[in-house]
């Protein structure tokens, strides 16, 4: 297993140092390569809708193994992923949730919430590059 709890402690570290780099309270959630989640943490007053959107990102980042906004543009009418949503309810199409690749393979995925779209985005790519430094 790739997402040890180690591996997920360090995650949740570096999503609250770059949160509070920011100043925003965020919820973070991490998934294992079946969209199970793994950890879910609330940090400060993040928002309350930030709850239940999280673990459906890194839901969804996992099984998908895209970002949640290019699967947003995939599910957008017409696009090739046309309401995917409907069939899934766990799929989210909203920004902040990214996969975690391994050696080329899918170890899991991570969502984060309470910012702005750039914001959680931000957070993401930290928490995304961590991961790599750790798994290199």
């Amino acid at each position: 297993m790739i997402l040890t709890d180690e591996t997920c402690d360090k995650l949740c570290a570096a999503a609250r140092e770059k949160s509070r780099e920011i100043g925003i309270d965020i919820s973070f959630a991490i998934s294992d390569e079946n969209g199970l989640p793994r950890v879910y943490r609330r940090y400060g007053e993040a928002l309350a809708l930030s709850i239940t959107l999280v673990p459906g990102k890194a839901y969804t980042a996992a099984v998908t193994q895209c970002t949640t906004k290019d699967v947003a543009s995939a599910a957008a009418e017409g696009a090739p992923l046309m309401a995917i949503q409907t069939n899934d309810p766990r799929i989210t199409l909203v920004a902040g949730g990214y996969p975690l690749f391994a050696n080329g393979k899918i170890a899991g995925g991570i969502g984060i919430g309470g910012g702005t779209e750039e914001q959680d985005c931000e957070i993401a790519e930290y928490v995304v590059s961590t991961f790599e430094n750790l798994t290199c």
